[in-house]
């Protein structure tokens, strides 16, 4: 019994799951996606001839990828299960659990920003200020970043 409690107590190494380089991928896309928003919505602004249609298109585009991105990381946590590896199963497996579920909830909070946009872009007269979604994109480049990060840091400590 001794035994089993204190080998919970040590790091154990494991491989990530492989999902979480599909997710980066997702996230990088998203950004991508992100920006061509951004950019059309400027123009459409400007009055520069863009279709407001094609912004939204993007934004659609980016909000669809953020939830893949959630998706993944609850499949990333059914392949840790599966291998028998747990919140509480030693401290490795929690600081993944730890650190990959703080960043989902981040990131859900950026699809509520995105949402917010696509709603008041949406509207018979758009009532978004470009602020806004400025704000929304720096908030979600940043999760990207924090991502890769994040990454590195379970890739180099698991």
């Amino acid at each position: 019994m001794l035994q089993h409690l204190a080998r919970k107590r040590h790091w154990r190494h494991f491989a990530l799951p492989p999902i979480l380089y599909f997710n980066t991928a997702l996230l990088f896309a998203s950004s991508v996606t992100l920006e061509f928003a951004r950019r059309r919505m400027a123009a459409f602004a400007g009055g520069q001839g863009a279709k407001r249609s094609l912004p939204l298109t993007w934004l659609y585009g980016t909000l669809a990828l953020g939830l893949l991105f959630i998706a993944g990381q609850y499949v990333a946590w059914q392949q840790l299960k599966a291998e028998g590896l747990y919140l509480a199963t030693n401290p490795s497996s929690s600081f993944f659990y730890l650190f990959t579920a703080a960043h989902a909830l981040h990131v859900l909070g950026g699809l509520a920003g995105l949402a917010l946009v696509i709603w008041r872009f949406s509207k018979r007269v758009p009532t978004l200020r470009l602020s806004t979604l400025d704000t929304v994109s720096y908030y979600w480049h940043f999760m990207d970043v924090l991502w890769v990060y994040l990454l590195l840091l379970l890739w180099m400590r698991l």
